[in-house]
């Protein structure tokens, strides 16, 4: 069993939880998806962690009343060897936590960097990660939740071979300052930098849970059992 803390901050949030399933489903490996939503509920026994996208600085005020952000960027410190997924917003609060706090990315980055919100746009991305490769799945429709959200529908997507191409969507997306990366690049959109790797860390500029395709959360599942 791998237990996956969701950051419900703000943003993407159930769609993360949508892919980590059909991620698992691929995988043939149970998970436990914890929502996070108060400090407390951040515990030694996570796995691996998510921070999804949205608006970095509407997530800051979110997680004030609760101490959230505080007691995942301790969970972090704490545990250095398990893997966070970081996605646009996400990649934000990695490079730029807060500060006081030491960055958890050997990256700048910049918000809004693209433009507006109608500068948003979506382009084929190459990766350079080891990934495990994931089965079929068959396409089923979740029901609502508790609060009356409609998740997407999964499944039928291709297993894709892992040195093929990502759809990235980008929307209000940051952009790594290039100069400044000082750690491995795993995806780029033409000669721009658009995903890295810091030791377990993974921060993308895109938005991944947005597609059908699973990748980047096979390799965080991959990992967390890994580091178990």
């Amino acid at each position: 069993m791998v237990r996956v803390g969701l950051a419900m901050l703000q943003g993407a949030r159930h769609e993360h939880a949508e892919a980590l399933r059909a991620a698992s489903s691929q995988l043939h490996q149970e998970i436990e998806i914890v929502e996070l939503r108060r400090a407390i509920e951040v515990d030694e026994h996570l796995d691996c962690l998510i921070l999804p996208g949205g608006e970095s600085t509407a997530m800051r005020k979110a997680s004030q009343s609760e101490s959230l952000l505080s007691a995942l960027y301790s969970w972090m410190e704490q545990h250095p060897q398990r893997p966070v997924l970081g996605t646009c917003a996400g990649a934000i609060l990695l490079a730029n936590p807060s500060d006081t706090q030491s960055p958890f990315l050997r990256a700048g980055i910049s918000r809004n960097a693209w433009g507006r919100q109608r500068d948003s746009f979506e382009a084929e991305v190459e990766v350079s990660l080891d990934i495990p490769s994931g089965g079929q799945i068959s396409a089923k429709v979740a029901a609502r939740d508790r609060f009356n959200h409609q998740p997407l529908p999964v499944g039928d997507a291709p297993s894709l071979d892992n040195n093929s191409s990502f759809h990235g969507v980008f929307i209000r997306a940051p952009r790594f300052e290039q100069s400044s990366i000082e750690c491995t690049p795993v995806a780029t959109l033409g000669e721009e930098i658009v995903g890295v790797l810091d030791g377990s860390r993974l921060a993308l500029t895109f938005h991944p849970e947005l597609t059908g395709d699973y990748r980047f959360h096979r390799w965080l599942i991959h990992q967390a059992n890994a580091a178990q």
